[in-house]
């Protein structure tokens, strides 16, 4: 099994030349040797024959029949395989970001269908919250949207998304990696949030002075220091790409959906240093995902 490598458009095309392509892809990933190869799905057994057609296994014990895109995030893709793996490319190396409407005129399909699948792409960007920052860490709170300014500021406006980073550094004081959690509000409550799923109580916190973070110390090695602006150069730096990103892509994001925006950000920043297999870590982490229908993304407004 060849694994894809590059962020080059022509490279995708060339290797990815039709459905047929894209399909073969899933399949030598899905049911990989190395990660244990076929089992059925309803016997166990894990003794098939491969149908030539659709490169389904059929299960030699109880025939059944299971396609590469069943149980994945591309079960049931009304939008063609190869769309759907282009759509995917393009989210995880174009850090640029595009909106539903460009990918829509990219790719001719509807932009209902491809707004949906973007979002089964950007579930499959959350984190997994396995693996806990445990160095150098800012936390910082801001907000966006409705009057914008360039400088992360709290603001209780209920026009405004509420937003909480985290940003580990090395000990150079460069970023290693970024997460980010949409919260209701800056109570302690709401801000512990990203602690307890990302960072680790061994880690080193530095936060500004809001009284929110003052329960959090509790638990966590916590320092608080006045001036935002200075002492977390790091952070407001990656804020300021966020927020540009949300400018530059997308007009409205609706509150629902707003933290699979934020994860689709830190996926890309969190593997800047791996962008040359980016687009095979996320077909891997699509296939591994259960898949979503379009009534679980469309929440009522």
């Amino acid at each position: 099994m060849k694994t894809f490598k590059g962020q080059g458009v022509v490279d995708f095309f060339d290797t990815f030349k039709s459905d047929e392509h894209c399909l073969k892809y899933l399949a030598d990933h899905k049911w990989n040797p190395k990660n244990g190869g076929f089992k059925c799905t309803k016997c166990n057994h894990n003794k098939c024959t491969i149908r030539k057609k659709n490169l389904a296994r059929d299960c030699n014990k109880c025939h059944h029949i299971e396609s590469p895109t069943a149980g994945t995030m591309f079960h049931k893709v009304k939008l063609g395989l190869r769309n759907a793996f282009y759509i995917a490319f393009e989210m995880s190396t174009n850090s640029r970001g595009v909106s539903a409407t460009q990918m829509a005129k990219k790719v001719g399909v509807s932009r209902q269908a491809v707004w949906c699948f973007m979002h089964k792409v950007r579930e499959c960007m959350k984190s997994r919250e396995t693996n806990k920052m445990v160095n150098e860490v800012q936390v910082l709170a801001f907000a966006y949207g409705w009057k914008e300014n360039f400088r992360p500021t709290k603001s209780r406006s209920p026009k405004r998304k509420k937003v909480v980073a985290a940003i580990e550094l090395n000990e150079r004081g460069g970023v290693v990696r970024a997460y980010f959690k949409s919260v209701e509000d800056y109570s302690s409550k709401e801000l512990s949030k990203i602690f307890k799923s990302h960072i680790s109580a061994d880690a080193t916190v530095i936060c500004d002075n809001w009284s929110g973070f003052i329960p959090i110390k509790s638990s966590y090695k916590i320092t608080q220091k006045n001036d935002a602006f200075q002492n977390f150069i790091q952070t407001n730096h990656i804020v300021h790409h966020l927020k540009t990103w949300f400018r530059s892509a997308y007009t409205w994001m609706h509150k629902c959906h707003f933290q699979r925006y934020l994860d689709e950000f830190s996926y890309r920043i969190n593997r800047s240093s791996n962008k040359d297999i980016i687009f095979d870590s996320l077909i891997r982490r699509m296939i591994s995902t259960k898949p979503l229908i379009y009534k679980e993304i469309k929440i009522s407004n």
